[in-house]
């Protein structure tokens, strides 16, 4: 039995109602149902930021719990975490690139002036120069050229990236005691004793994150080369994420909390870079007066 196949109706100009009759009009059916915004039933969506609420325990400088304190900074949703993180961490390297990086084409390489053989008669290929990048010695195509690399980020944006950081390393977070006054003399036995004390493996990457540091404890921890001793001023995205452990004293989980948290205001960021861009005043007319 032959079957006949019915093709559907291609969308073209000829296929428009206007060429239909009345009747047939009446018959045709919408392609796409189509709805204005205005009637459509809003969605709830998810609030930007959250608050991330962790209890962490506080030890001795002999390594005992002897309290209990929260941190509680922002943090991004879990379905934009990860971009709003990789863009800040790719804002920090990439701002670091000098952007020195030039080679010399053929035009700037030194020599080839001369043309090296005739032009004809030779049997080889024609050459106008010496310099031509398919000769030892020549330019280069399309090499680096010195440009900037900086790319920007907004305030906003990357404080959320640090706070989300932060919030996600809670898990592998210990608060200490101060112990700026604990050293009497710069020893790093007695730092790597302390940190086994407080259950973190010489050998694993740690940060430390203390409002001051001490000339003995500065001096008794450079030499191991998995841990970082950063300040608030300091404090970068980079070293949080590489860290397998995260250790805060009390005055560290106040700044957090303050700095990164829900109640913030942007206009004590203002007031820190009013105060920043006053000393660096204060330098460059010391400085002046000094020539």
């Amino acid at each position: 039995m032959a079957t006949s196949v019915t093709t559907p109706p291609s969308l073209s100009f000829f296929s428009s109602s206007v060429f239909f009759t009345s009747s047939q009009r009446q018959n045709l059916k919408p392609l796409v149902a189509f709805k204005p915004n205005s009637l459509k039933t809003p969605t709830a969506r998810p609030l930007a930021i959250s608050s991330e609420l962790t209890t962490l325990p506080i030890l001795s400088f002999t390594g005992e719990k002897i309290g209990e304190t929260y941190l509680d900074v922002k943090a991004a949703p879990p379905e934009t975490a990860r971009a709003v993180v990789h863009r800040g961490i790719i804002t920090d390297l990439q701002n670091k690139r000098r952007g020195t990086a030039s080679t010399l084409t053929r035009a700037e390489v030194r020599g080839g002036g001369r043309k090296p053989y005739p032009q004809k008669k030779t049997g080889r290929a024609r050459q106008g120069s010496t310099r031509t990048p398919l000769r030892p010695g020549g330019g280069v195509v399309f090499g680096p050229k010195p440009r900037d690399w900086s790319i920007k980020i907004n305030k906003k944006e990357k404080r959320l990236a640090i706070s989300t950081a932060v919030a996600s390393a809670a898990v592998n977070t210990i608060v200490v005691e101060d112990f700026g006054d604990k050293f009497e003399k710069p020893k790093t036995k007695d730092f790597i004793e302390a940190l086994k004390r407080w259950g973190i493996d010489p050998k694993q990457k740690s940060m430390f994150l203390v409002m001051e540091l001490s000339e003995n404890v500065v001096l008794s921890s450079r030499n191991i080369g998995t841990l970082k001793m950063l300040t608030p001023r300091t404090l970068n995205l980079f070293d949080i994420l590489n860290a397998d452990k995260l250790v805060l004293t009390q005055d560290a989980v106040d700044y957090l909390n303050g700095r990164y948290g829900v109640d913030f205001e942007a206009e004590d960021e203002e007031g820190d870079e009013e105060e920043a861009g006053g000393g660096e005043v204060e330098l460059v007319e010391e400085g002046e007066g000094k020539m």
